[in-house]
């Protein structure tokens, strides 16, 4: 009788998975080192991956997509004529990063976000870093969002900051960067909580072999931050409505938080107090998570033509009697034109060396930066200061030379609205796609919050560039994310 056929080894499993797998030259891998051998912290994820084998792993990416498109997580891209409505792209598998690594993360971004609320009170009020000289005030005085019309009104305990994304890029030498400050209405931690639900229900045997930091507490902690300079425990979240495109973050965090989804129509301000129309009458508001931005918050103060604010909310806010997270004016501590002061801004008032590092920048305010950036726009990252999404921004050594020669026009005529960066070769990590795991690069976009206490989301949002070769990771240009897993020990 013949023998039975073998069991497949594992190792014949392993060329099914991840044997085709190649990192991408000059990149750092967020899952295998220089010499193709996994991290040490990724390597118990990567064995267990692997020993489900190609069919087990695509099953359980299909269930991942199901639960997605049966929990309704989406986005909503204006451009697209196909129709608002997208199921946001998911990877299955995981991003990681060790503890050492986090510890490290972790302080940069209290250190970083504390600095830019020093710099908005001061801003806001004596301006003394303007006076010594130690920034240009004309850079941030000329800032399209610099509010002169909060000038002297300083928010309960000077809390400007209340949630900051701090976009995070990995060099090709595998140090954390800040590529980008997000402290106006910064989005995505839904995103975060989704995944790590979805990623619970696939692969629940892997959460038992390592240790993963939790990030479910954060609805929890964001009202609790929110209303912790508050007059009163009353909240609402404020929504610009369902044709937004992170409708359904707003109403997710509603929710989770247990507090009312409002629009602007929902409240009314009597005698300098804001209150939410019910059906049991008038309820006082005295905490409101905006998503909206400052120039519709109130037509009595900024566009006259919103339809979607508050009339009076920003007198109420004057007087102290509401508090709005994140506060008006933000804008002008993320402005990418200060971005390249921000060490600078932390040197200034916490007398300290900043953590992270940044990307060099080119400030086209500067003549000879300008002339630097516009005679090598081929070899640049070129931004625009206020734009977001991938948006308004030309990747130089992938645009022709048409396409490059229109965006120095754009440069020349309005420099102060533009910045230059060298192109950084993002990380990449393994994502799943039909004929196996691929790398594409990813970035990451942690999430501080700032009340009475900093507390920091374990990991964040990884957004990863699901098209080959493209650094673009913006949803609403072909990216996808990813669940982050900060690991809790250094070896699983």
């Amino acid at each position: 009788m013949a023998n039975p056929p073998a069991k497949p080894t594992q190792q014949k499993v392993n060329e099914k998975m991840f044997a085709a797998y190649k990192p991408l030259a000059a990149t750092y891998d967020e899952y295998f080192s220089g010499n193709s051998a996994p991290h040490p912290w990724t390597e118990t994820i990567l064995n267990h991956l692997e020993s489900l084998g190609r069919d087990e792993f695509r099953a359980r990416t299909q269930l991942a997509s199901a639960s997605f498109l049966q929990g309704g997580i989406t986005f909503s891209v204006y451009s697209d004529s196909r129709g608002a409505e997208k199921i946001f792209p998911f990877d299955p598998i995981p991003r990681v990063i060790n503890t050492r690594e986090w510890k490290r993360i972790e302080r940069g971004l209290k250190q970083r976000v504390e600095a830019l609320n020093l710099f908005l009170n001061d801003i806001y009020g004596r301006q003394k870093i303007l006076k010594d000289k130690a920034i240009p005030a004309r850079i941030v005085l000329g800032s399209p969002v610099y509010r002169k019309e909060v000038q002297g009104i300083r928010p309960a305990k000077g809390n400007y900051i209340y949630v900051a994304g701090i976009d995070l890029v990995r060099d090709q030498q595998g140090t954390y960067r800040v590529l980008e400050d997000n402290v106006r209405v910064p989005s995505g931690v839904s995103y975060v909580l989704e995944n790590r639900m979805v990623m619970k229900k696939v692969f629940p045997r892997l959460f038992n072999k390592v240790k993963v930091a939790p990030v479910e507490e954060y609805p929890t902690q964001l009202r609790k931050t929110i209303t912790s300079t508050a007059k009163g425990t009353s909240m609402a979240v404020l929504t610009p409505g369902v044709y937004n495109s992170a409708y359904f973050e707003h109403s997710f965090l509603a929710r989770r938080m247990g507090c009312d989804l409002v629009e602007g129509r929902d409240l009314t301000v009597v005698k300098n107090r804001v209150y939410a129309k019910t059906t049991q009458g008038l309820q006082r508001v005295d905490a409101i998570y905006r998503r909206i931005d400052d120039d519709f918050i109130d037509p009595a103060v900024f566009r006259k033509d919103s339809m979607i604010g508050v009339p009076g909310l920003m007198e109420a806010y004057a007087k102290g009697n509401v508090t709005l997270a994140n506060a008006v004016g933000n804008g002008v501590a993320d402005d990418k034109a200060i971005y390249p002061f921000v060490p600078e801004i932390i040197r200034y008032y916490l007398a300290e060396e900043p953590i992270l590092e940044q990307v060099p920048t080119y400030i086209c305010d500067r003549k000879e930066d300008l002339a630097f950036v516009t005679e090598n726009i081929g070899k640049l990252v070129v931004k625009a200061v206020n734009e977001a999404g991938g948006y308004g921004m030309l990747v130089g050594p992938r645009a022709t030379k048409r396409e490059q020669s229109e965006f120095v026009k754009k440069v020349l005529a309005h420099p102060r609205n533009y910045i230059g960066q060298p192109l950084v070769e993002l990380s990449a990590c393994p994502t799943w796609f039909s004929r196996g795991p691929a790398p594409r690069r990813v970035d990451l976009r942690p999430f501080v919050l700032r009340g009475k206490d900093t507390w920091v989301l374990s990991g964040g949002l990884t957004r990863v560039a699901l098209v080959q070769g493209s650094y673009v990771v913006n949803s609403s240009q072909g990216g996808g994310s990813k669940d982050t897993w900060v690991l809790t020990e250094e070896k699983p």
